[in-house]
C-alpha cells in the first residue's frame, strides 16, 4: 500500500492519533522531547514552556527563542479480518514539523511571550484498500499561533495567561461510483490556556497548566454509498467529532535540582476524552454499541537530566498514557490508540553562553486495538511512533 507524506511551511505540524491523548500530542521538537515531556509545565528553562503553561515565562530573564524541527514516522499496520483483502502496511508513514519559541521580559514583574506550533491534527492513508469508499485518506492540518503573558506576584509565586488561535484544514479523498472524491475545508477556532507556578527556591518549582478544549466546525458532506460484496449497498456517515476536536486538559509538573550537575522531574495529567461519548463514532449502524466508546484519559512521566560538562547536558525520560478506549476490542477504524509508553532520550550542547543546540529522540509503543465495522473489521497491531527532533535556542 502506498505510504502518504506531507511536505508542510515552517511551524506546521500534522499529527496522527496516538497514545492516550487521541489526536493530542506532547512533542513538538524541543528538549521536553528527550525527557518524554517530564516536567514540562515546570522545567522553565527556554521559552517552550508557554506551550503547557505560561506562567513559566516568569522564570526566564531577557529573552529567549527556541526553533525546532521534527520528523515523525508511524508504524500502524491495519490488519483486515478478510483473508481475501489485502493489509494495509500503515497508515501513517512520515510526518515533518516545526516549531517557534519566544519570550521576552518586560520588567520584574511582566514577561510576554509568542508560540507557533503544531501539536494534534490527523494524518491517515489507507491507500487502495477494501473500504476505499468511506476513506482513501483523511487529512486534518492543524496550526496553532499563540501569544502568552506572565506576571510575578512575588518570590514564589507566578501566573501566566494565553490564546490558542488555532487554524485547522481538513481534506477527506474516498472513491465514488462517479470516481475519486475529495472534499475539504477549513476552519479558525480559539482555545485558552490558564498556568500556575510556584517557586521553592531557584532549584525546585512545581507548575500547573490547563488548557480548555478546541472545537472545530468543518462544513463537509461525510455521507457515502457503501457496496458490498454479496450484499445489499448502505449509506453510511463518517463521524468527524471525536478526529477533529481536542479535550480540555490538566498538566501537573514537578522539577527539582537533586545536585548541581543532576535534575529530577515528572508529570501527571488528565484529559477529558470521555466528553465525546456523546458524538457518534461508529460508521456501520453501530452507534449504540459504542455510545460509550471513550474514557478520560491519564498521563505520567519521569525525567532525568545531567549536566555531563558545562557545554554538555544529557536528557532522559519515561511516560506512560493510557488509553483512550474502554475496550480495545471495541474501537473506531479512525483512531488507533491504546495505553502508550513512551522512551526519550537527548542532548542539548551549549555553543557559547547565549546559543545551544539540541537533539532528542523518541520511541512511542501503543497497544493493539481490535476494530468491529462489518466487512472492514480488523486489528491495529502494536502500532509505534518514532520522533526525530532538532532545535536551536538562543538567549538575548
Amino acid at each position: 500500500m502506498k505510504q502518504h507524506t506531507l511536505l508542510l511551511p515552517l511551524c506546521l505540524l500534522v499529527t496522527i492519533p496516538c497514545q492516550a491523548g487521541g489526536l493530542y500530542l506532547y512533542e513538538t521538537g524541543t528538549d521536553d522531547l528527550g525527557l518524554a515531556s517530564a516536567g514540562m509545565a515546570a522545567r522553565a528553562q527556554d521559552a517552550a514552556v508557554q506551550f503547557m503553561n505560561p506562567a513559566g515565562l516568569s522564570h526566564l530573564k531577557g529573552r529567549h527563542l527556541t526553533v525546532a524541527g521534527q520528523l515523525l514516522y508511524g508504524d500502524a499496520p491495519y490488519d483486515l479480518d478478510d483473508p481475501t483483502q489485502e493489509d494495509v502496511d500503515t497508515v501513517i508513514g512520515w510526518f515533518p514539523a516545526a516549531s517557534f519559541y519566544y519570550s521576552q521580559q518586560i520588567d520584574d514583574r511582566w514577561s510576554l511571550g509568542f508560540a507557533t506550533y503544531g501539536n494534534f491534527g490527523l494524518g491517515l492513508d489507507f491507500g487502495d484498500w477494501a473500504g476505499k469508499q468511506l476513506v482513501k485518506e483523511a487529512t486534518l492540518i492543524a496550526l496553532t499561533l499563540q501569544p502568552s503573558v506572565a506576571y510575578r506576584v512575588d518570590e514564589h509565586w507566578s501566573l501566566g495567561a494565553a490564546l490558542g488561535i488555532n487554524y485547522g484544514l481538513f481534506s477527506l479523498k474516498r472513491d465514488t461510483p462517479q470516481g475519486g472524491s475529495k472534499l475539504d475545508d477549513s476552519d479558525w477556532a480559539l482555545n485558552a490556556k490558564l498556568g500556575l507556578l510556584y517557586e521553592f527556591d531557584q532549584g525546585t518549582r512545581v507548575g500547573l497548566g490547563y488548557s480548555s478544549p478546541v472545537k472545530y466546525h468543518f462544513d463537509i458532506n461525510t455521507q457515502t454509498t457503501i457496496n458490498r460484496p454479496s450484499l445489499p449497498a448502505i449509506t453510511v456517515d463518517l463521524p468527524l467529532s471525536g478526529l477533529v476536536n481536542s479535550p480540555q486538559q490538566l498538566m501537573v509538573s514537578g522539577y527539582h535540582q537533586l545536585a548541581p550537575d543532576w535534575a529530577i522531574m515528572a508529570n501527571l495529567g488528565w484529559q477529558d476524552w470521555s466528553d465525546y461519548n456523546n458524538n457518534q463514532v461508529a460508521v456501520f449502524n453501530q452507534a449504540n454499541a459504542s455510545k460509550n466508546l471513550y474514557q478520560d484519559t491519564y498521563h505520567l512521566a519521569l525525567g532525568l537530566q545531567h549536566n555531563l560538562s558545562p557545554q554538555l547536558t544529557l536528557n532522559g525520560g519515561l511516560a506512560f498514557d493510557s488509553s483512550a478506549y474502554r475496550d480495545q476490542d471495541n474501537t473506531s477504524l479512525m483512531l488507533p490508540s491504546g495505553n502508550t509508553l513512551r522512551v526519550g532520550t537527548g542532548f542539548k550542547y551549549a555553543l557559547n553562553e547565549q546559543d545551544a543546540i539540541g537533539a532528542g529522540f523518541e520511541y512511542a509503543r501503543i497497544d493493539s486495538a481490535r476494530v468491529q465495522e462489518d466487512h472492514l473489521s480488523g486489528r491495529y497491531d502494536s502500532p509505534a511512533l518514532y520522533f526525530f527532533a532538532v532545535n536551536y535556542s538562543k538567549r538575548f
